[in-house]
C-alpha cells in the first residue's frame, strides 16, 4: 500500500486539534487559515512566485531528508509526499509520518523564507496541519494526485478572473464573488478574455498545474581543490559531478503520459 502524505500552511496562532482516524488517516487541524499569514506577509494576488517556490524548496528539502518518497505535488499552500510502496520508514507509524514530514517542512519554511521575501520580513513562525493517508492501489494513488491537481486549476482559474475583476475593474471582493457566482469554466474564460485581454490557456504552468517533485540525475558544477604535481599543486579546477535530486516539474499528470514516462514510480518493487 502506498503512503501519502499531505502538509498545508496554517496560521500558528491558533491550537490544533488531533485526531486519529480508520485507515490509518491522522490529521492535525488549526482554526485560523492561510489567508491571515498571506495577508499580512503582502503576497501578491492571485499568486505569489516567490511563496511558490519556497513551498518547493521545503518540499525539496523534505525528499532530501527522507529519500523513501517517491514523487511530491504541491499546489497553493500545500504539498503531499508519496513513500514507497514498500517503505519500512518509522515502522510504518503514520504518527512518525506525518511529524516527521510536517517538523521538516515547516523548519526549512522559516530557515529559507529570507531567500525568496528579502524585503519581507517573517512576522511570527508558521505552523503546518498534516495527515497520512494509506493508498490501497496504483490507480487510487494516480486518482489521488489528479484530484490534487485538477483542485489546483479549478482554485487558480477562479482566483485569476477574481482578483481581474477586483484589481483592473476596481470590483469590491463581495461585488467580485456575486459576479462570479453560477459561473462555469467557460464563463470565466470569456470574462478573462473579453474583458481583460487574459487568454488563460497562456498562464505559467506552475499556477494553472503545480509542481511536481520527481528524482532525476542531475549534473552538477563545482569548484573544488585538485592535488595536482608540485608546480600546479593547490590549482581549483571546475568539476562535475552527478547526483540524483529532487527536480520540479510543472505538467499534467491526470493522463497517461506522464506515468508512462516516468514508469519507476509506480513501480511494484519501489
Amino acid at each position: 500500500m502506498w503512503t501519502a502524505c499531505k502538509v498545508k500552511v496554517q496560521d500558528s496562532l491558533a491550537t490544533a486539534s488531533i485526531t486519529l482516524r480508520r485507515c490509518l488517516r491522522l490529521g492535525a487541524t488549526m482554526a485560523k487559515s492561510k489567508f491571515e499569514f498571506a495577508e499580512k506577509h503582502n503576497f501578491a494576488k492571485p499568486n505569489d512566485s516567490r511563496a511558490l517556490h519556497l513551498m518547493t524548496k521545503c518540499a525539496q528539502t523534505v525528499m532530501e531528508e527522507l529519500e523513501d518518497i517517491v514523487i511530491a505535488y504541491g499546489q497553493s499552500d500545500e504539498y503531499s509526499f508519496v513513500f514507497k510502496r514498500k517503505t519500512n520508514w518509522f515502522k510504518r507509524r503514520a504518527s512518525k509520518f506525518m511529524t516527521h514530514v510536517a517538523s521538516q517542512f515547516a523548519s526549512s519554511y522559516v530557515f529559507y523564507w529570507r531567500n525568496y521575501f528579502e524585503d519581507q520580513p517573517l512576522l511570527y513562525p508558521p505552523g503546518f496541519d498534516g495527515r497520512v493517508v494509506v493508498y490501497p492501489s496504483n490507480q487510487t494513488l494516480k486518482d489521488y494526485l489528479s484530484w490534487r491537481q485538477a483542485d489546483c486549476h479549478i482554485n487558480n482559474l477562479y482566483n485569476t478572473v477574481f482578483w481581474a475583476l477586483i484589481q483592473q475593474s476596481g470590483l469590491t471582493p463581495v461585488e467580485a464573488q456575486g459576479r462570479l457566482q453560477g459561473t462555469l469554466a467557460a464563463d470565466k474564460n470569456e470574462i478573462l478574455f473579453s474583458e481583460f485581454n487574459i487568454n488563460y490557456n497562456n498562464e505559467p504552468l506552475i499556477y494553472r498545474k503545480g509542481t511536481v517533485l520527481i528524482w532525476q540525475k542531475v549534473d552538477e558544477v563545482m569548484t573544488k581543490e585538485i592535488k595536482l604535481p608540485t608546480e600546479m599543486e593547490g590549482k581549483k579546477m571546475a568539476v562535475t559531478r552527478t547526483r540524483t535530486k529532487p527536480v520540479p516539474l510543472h505538467c499534467d499528470i491526470i493522463g497517461d503520459a506522464f506515468w508512462k514516462e516516468h514508469p519507476e514510480i509506480l513501480d511494484e518493487d519501489s
